[in-house]
Order: structure tokens, then C-alpha cells, then sequence
């Protein structure tokens, strides 16, 4: 059972991180967007710099989770912008809240399948 839940919620962050870089991409050329966006965001990305290096990195990371490689990189790329999406829709714009609730969820049990990759970043000392 945990072997699916790991899969159903890699794909499915996969699918909104694609989708989301994609429709950012074509906010950014100044055409209407496929899904809702929020204007609150899209205030924060005042330099299309910010837009197209984000989205960029959205695109890339549901890539490689749709493709199931290099996941847990993804998944740690993925979690400051996650992080970010939260705190945005709980103090700013909270039309989207629930999203951002699931994508903490998917974010975290991720986290957790994936610790073993990541618990040597937590050595007080690193080996040489």
C-alpha cells in the first residue's frame, strides 16, 4: 500500500508542477492562462526573471517526477516553492488553500518515503 500511495502522489504532484510551469510560461508570453492565477501571485514575479526561473524549475521537477527519475532531488527542489504557495495562500490569497494544504501533504509524506536520501545532509560532521 505504501508503495502506491508513493506513486499516486508523486504523479499527482508531477501533473500540478507541470501543468503550473506550463500555464506560467503562458502567462508570461501574454497569453490567457489554462488555469486560474492568482493576481496576488502574480504581483510577486514583478521581474520576469523570477517568473520564467520558477515555472522553468516547475516544468523540470514535474518532469522528472512524471518520468520517475531523479525524484528525490525533485522533491527538495520542490519544497521551498511549495513552502512559498503556502504561506502565500494562508496570509495573502487564501482562495487556493486547499490546494497548497494537499501539496504540503504530498510534499511531506514524499519527504518521509525519501528520508534515507536525505538524512546524510543532517551530519553534524561530514565525512571527508
Amino acid at each position: 500500500m505504501k508503495h502506491y500511495t508513493m506513486h499516486t502522489f508523486r504523479i499527482l504532484l508531477g501533473v500540478i508542477f507541470l501543468s503550473a510551469g506550463v500555464n506560467g510560461f503562458i502567462v508570461f508570453l501574454g497569453f490567457e492562462s489554462l488555469f486560474p492565477t492568482s493576481k496576488e501571485a502574480m504581483i510577486l514575479f514583478q521581474f520576469d526573471y523570477l517568473l520564467i526561473g520558477e515555472k522553468a524549475l516547475e516544468i523540470l521537477c514535474g518532469t522528472l517526477l512524471l518520468l520517475n527519475r531523479f525524484v528525490p532531488l525533485a522533491v527538495a527542489a520542490l519544497l521551498p516553492i511549495i513552502v512559498n504557495i503556502f504561506l502565500l495562500h494562508v496570509f495573502v490569497e487564501p482562495s487556493l488553500l486547499i490546494l497548497s494544504i494537499i501539496l504540503i501533504i504530498f510534499e511531506l509524506y514524499l519527504l518521509i518515503y525519501y528520508k534515507g536520501n536525505f538524512i546524510l545532509l543532517f551530519e553534524k560532521k561530514p565525512s571527508s
